[in-house]
């Protein structure tokens, strides 16, 4: 397995290029826009493009999915329904905050438990509320990778201002479920640098074991 961040939009959001090396198979985890930069990364890389996995509902993270997806012929997967709030207003967001939006539905919801395959490889569904209801994480177990997007971030937490955000479950689904996959993870967040779970949970301000205890 390969990865490669891609930011895209004025928000900087990490979109993420993984490849399984076996089979050139690829997904774009969360296009949120800048198609041009995104179809680039596929033309120098070389891979084929097997589908687009989402996140969350935000804007920045799907809201060119669709167009994407239509645009190339792949199917979507993700996020969880409870999200379906949030993509149903992608347009009226795309209008608010002056960044293309459109949109679409998923050819597959995804829930606690699920996989997602790209190539040969399978990647784990952990449903992590919170930041949004619908928030899933998406983890390679061989690699020790998650893409968490916005659910944690290097020294930082997911806002739970938006509407149907919710704090303690923020806090729930990381302590309860990414912790338990190993502080040797590295993780992939929405915005901004890489990290490992070690790592948080030694400084994060909100959800290291010192902030917590």
């Amino acid at each position: 397995m390969r990865a490669v961040m891609i930011p895209v939009t004025p928000l900087q959001q990490n979109c993420t290029l993984l490849w399984c090396t076996k089979t050139n198979k690829a997904a774009l985890v969360d296009p949120g826009g800048d198609l041009f930069r995104l179809k680039d990364a596929l033309a120098k890389t070389g891979v084929e493009l097997e589908k687009i996995l989402i996140t969350h509902g935000h804007i920045d993270h799907c809201g060119e999915a669709g167009t994407l997806a239509k645009e190339m012929g792949v199917p979507i997967e993700g996020p969880h329904e409870a999200d379906r709030f949030w993509i149903a207003r992608l347009d009226e967001d795309g209008q608010r905050y002056g960044v293309n939006g459109a949109v679409f539905e998923p050819d597959r919801w995804l829930d606690q438990g699920d996989t997602v395959t790209v190539g040969d490889l399978v990647l784990d569904v952990i449903h992590c509320p919170g930041h949004t209801p619908g928030h899933v994480v998406f983890y390679h177990g061989p690699s020790k990778l998650a893409i968490v997007g916005d659910v944690l971030f290097q020294g930082s937490i997911g806002r739970t201002d938006f509407p149907m955000g919710n704090h303690q479950q923020l806090i729930d689904a990381i302590t309860q479920r990414l912790w338990p996959l190993g502080g040797d993870t590295t993780f992939i967040p929405g915005h901004g640098p890489t990290s490992t779970f070690a790592h948080e949970r030694k400084v994060n301000a909100f959800v290291s074991d010192y902030a917590l205890s």
